[in-house]
């Protein structure tokens, strides 16, 4: 039975929340508190987190950053606030996808269902699979080696964390050197036309990629930024 854990303050919303996923065979924790939130987020396996943003203890925010430090679980923010900034922030912190209240129960399960589904898939790994990446559509430029099969991103020896969007768009620049990208068509690609929030997205995603990079100098220079047109993936 999957597992998900509500990190809501409002315990009629949770409920709601509960009862839905409930009936489609989840196993559901609800915790009020941002702070037993973000323990019980650490400590315990989950297949998926709903999360609000304005919480007592921790904000929603801060919990999904620390949770993106340790785990890869899918995490779905919940939220009152409506401003574009707010959701930007969320997905640059890592959450998957973003939810405004008020929302219909039946649209909150369907995300539900999808995006445990698609961390399910991405989670699917055999133990041959490393050395077959290396025969069949490894990436390698500078320092930075990019596993498709495997969703995995080396920098030298040391493996970098990165969230399912952050991965899709480095894994498409790379797979597309010397093309300039507009922000548009690298949103269109990677989010979709019905994704939330919009092309600032972009630019949040791939600074986070830069950080993650690391300070490496070769790898700093990979993805280049050009005034007015957009990103490519530099190699060779």
């Amino acid at each position: 039975m999957k597992k998900i854990l509500i990190v809501e303050d409002d315990i009629l919303i949770a409920e709601i929340e509960r009862d839905y996923l409930e009936i489609e065979n989840y196993e559901v924790t609800i915790c009020q508190d941002g702070q037993e939130g973000l323990r019980l987020a650490l400590k315990e396996d989950y297949d998926l987190i709903l999360l609000d943003v304005m919480l007592p203890g921790v904000s929603g925010f801060t919990i999904c950053r620390e949770i993106r430090k340790e785990k890869d679980v899918a995490i779905i923010m919940v939220t009152a606030k409506k401003e574009d900034l707010d959701k930007i922030r969320g997905l640059g912190l890592g959450a998957d996808d973003y939810v405004v209240k008020p929302f219909s129960p039946g649209e909150l399960v369907a995300r539900v269902k999808a995006h445990i589904n698609i961390h399910e898939r991405l989670k699917g790994k055999n133990s041959g699979q490393k050395e077959k990446e290396f025969e069949r559509g490894c990436i390698e430029a500078a320092h930075l080696k990019i596993l498709p099969l495997s969703r995995q991103v080396f920098a030298g020896e040391k493996e970098i964390e990165l969230t399912n969007k952050e991965f899709d768009l480095l894994h498409f620049l790379a797979s597309n050197p010397n093309i300039v990208f507009s922000k548009d068509t690298l949103f269109d690609r990677i989010w979709g036309l019905d994704a939330l929030g919009d092309t600032a997205t972009v630019a949040v995603h791939i600074n986070r990629i830069r950080e993650k990079i690391g300070t490496d100098e070769a790898n700093t220079k990979l993805i280049e930024t050009l005034w007015g047109a957009g990103y490519r993936f530099r190699k060779g």
